[in-house]
C-alpha cells in the first residue's frame, strides 16, 4: 500500500490574514511540500497539471524534474496528466526523459480534464475529450513499447517510421494510473491495457465513485490481467489533522468555508457526506478504513494537503503529521485486514523484475550507422521484437 500526499498548487487568498502568496511563492512551497513528504517516509508525491488561474503547475515534468533531484526515496506522479489537450508524441520524450532523470522514482496519472476553456487554447474540443483522450493514450502506450511506430488517427498528424526518444529507462515504460470521475469508458480503458485506476473521491458523496471502480475491476479481469480483486486501484482524498478533533475543525473551518468551490457548505456537513477527513489522526485512520471497507482492497492513497490557502507552515505540519502518525498506523491497519493474493502498486524496480527476471534490462543504444528510421526497421542496435498494442476508440 502506497501513501502519499498531491497538490493542484492552487492559489487563493489567506480568508485570516488576507495574504495571497505569489505564483513564485507557490512553487516554492510546492517543492517544500515534496521534499518534506521524502523526509518522513510518504510514498507518493503528485502534482497536478492545469493551465488556468489560479493555478500554477503548467508543467508538471519541468517541477518534478527539480524536485527528483532534491528528494532520495518518494516515488513522483501527477494528479492529472492531460491526454486531450496534450501531444501524446511529446507526453513519451518528456515523461520518459524524466523516467531516466528519476532513476526510475516515476509514475503518471493520464486523464481528460474537464476544465473547458482550456482546450480551444490548445486547439482542441472538448466535445473530443473522451476520444481525444482513448486515441492519445493508444499512441503514447505504443510509443513507450515500440523502437518504432506507424500510426495514422483522428486528432493528429500520421507518424511513419517513428522513434520517441529517449527511450523508456530499462526499456520499462512508466505505471500509468488513469484517473476519472465520470467516465466508464476511461475505466474501461485502464482495464484493457492493465493499468491502474485512480478514482479522486474527494468532492463526492461517499462511496459515489464504487460503480466505477468496480467497473474497472470487472473488466480488469475480462481482460485477463488478474482477478477483480487483483485490480490496481488508487483513491484520493482530502484531509486536516490536529492532535484534538475539535482544533481540527476549528483550524480548517474558515479555509474550507471560504474557498470558492466550498463557500456556502458546512464543513461538518462535507465531513459527514464525503470522504473529506478533519480530526485527530486517529479519526482520520478511522475514516480510511471505510474507504477500504467500502471499495475493497487498493493499492495508492493520496491526500491534498496543501491547497485552499494553507500557510504552508500549516501544510508542512499535515505532511509531518501524515508520516509520523496516520500513515504508519494505516500500513499496518490495511495490510492486516487485506485478503491474500493482492499485489502491491507496480514500482519501476517491480516492473523490470517482472519483465527481465534475473536477466539484465536492455539499455537501448542507437546504432550510429543510421541516420535516420523511415525505412520502419529499428534503429537500435539491440532491439526487441515489438509489442502491438490497439485499443478501440470507440464503444
Amino acid at each position: 500500500m502506497q501513501f502519499g500526499v498531491f497538490t493542484v498548487g492552487d492559489i487563493a487568498p489567506d480568508p485570516l490574514t488576507g495574504y495571497t502568496y505569489s505564483e513564485a511563492e507557490r512553487i516554492q512551497n510546492m517543492i517544500r511540500v515534496a521534499r518534506r513528504a521524502d523526509e518522513v517516509g510518504l510514498d507518493v508525491f503528485a502534482l497536478g497539471e492545469h493551465h488556468n488561474p489560479p493555478f500554477v503547475p503548467s508543467s508538471p515534468t519541468t517541477l518534478l524534474g527539480y524536485i527528483a533531484a532534491v528528494t532520495r526515496n518518494i516515488i513522483l506522479s501527477t494528479s492529472v496528466t492531460l491526454m486531450t489537450t496534450n501531444d501524446p508524441v511529446k507526453l513519451a520524450e518528456d515523461y520518459a526523459m524524466l523516467q531516466h532523470v528519476a532513476g526510475g522514482r516515476l509514475d503518471l496519472m493520464v486523464g481528460r480534464g474537464n476544465t473547458v476553456p482550456v482546450y480551444p487554447w490548445f486547439g482542441k474540443d472538448i466535445r473530443q475529450g473522451i476520444a481525444l483522450a482513448l486515441e492519445n493514450y493508444n499512441l503514447l502506450h505504443r510509443l513507450w513499447r515500440e523502437d518504432v511506430v506507424d500510426w495514422e488517427g483522428r486528432f493528429r498528424t500520421p507518424l511513419q517510421g517513428f522513434t520517441s526518444t529517449p527511450r523508456p529507462l530499462d526499456d520499462v515504460p512508466p505505471f500509468v494510473w488513469h484517473g476519472s470521475i465520470r467516465s466508464p469508458e476511461i475505466a474501461e480503458q485502464a482495464a484493457f491495457y492493465g493499468n491502474g485506476f485512480f478514482a479522486n473521491h474527494i468532492l463526492a458523496p461517499n462511496l459515489h465513485f464504487k460503480p466505477l471502480v468496480d467497473l474497472y475491476r470487472q473488466r480488469f479481469e475480462h481482460y485477463g490481467h488478474g482477478t477483480a480483486e487483483q485490480a490496481i486501484v488508487g483513491l484520493g482524498g482530502m484531509s486536516f489533522i490536529a492532535k484534538r478533533s475539535q482544533d481540527a475543525v476549528d483550524a480548517f473551518r474558515p479555509y474550507f468555508e471560504n474557498y470558492p468551490v466550498f463557500r456556502g457548505s458546512r464543513l461538518e456537513d462535507q465531513m459527514e457526506r464525503t470522504p473529506i477527513t478533519v480530526g485527530s489522526p486517529q479519526q482520520v485512520i478511522d475514516k480510511v478504513l471505510t474507504f477500504q471497507e467500502g471499495f475493497g482492497d487498493y493499492q495508492r492513497q493520496l491526500f491534498a494537503v496543501d491547497g485552499l490557502a494553507l500557510p504552508i507552515e500549516v501544510a508542512l505540519e499535515q505532511v509531518e503529521l501524515l508520516g509520523t502518525e496516520v500513515v504508519p498506523v494505516l500500513r499496518k491497519e490495511m495490510k492486516a485486514r487485506q485478503a491474500p493474493g493482492v499485489p502491491d502498486a507496480p514500482t519501476h524496480a517491480s516492473l523490470v523484475a517482472a519483465k527481465y527476471g534475473d536477466a539484465e534490462p536492455r539499455q537501448p543504444r542507437p546504432n550510429p550507422n543510421r541516420g535516420d528510421n523511415l525505412s520502419g526497421t529499428s534503429p537500435y542496435q539491440d532491439s526487441d521484437p515489438s509489442v502491438q498494442a490497439s485499443f478501440p476508440v470507440a464503444f
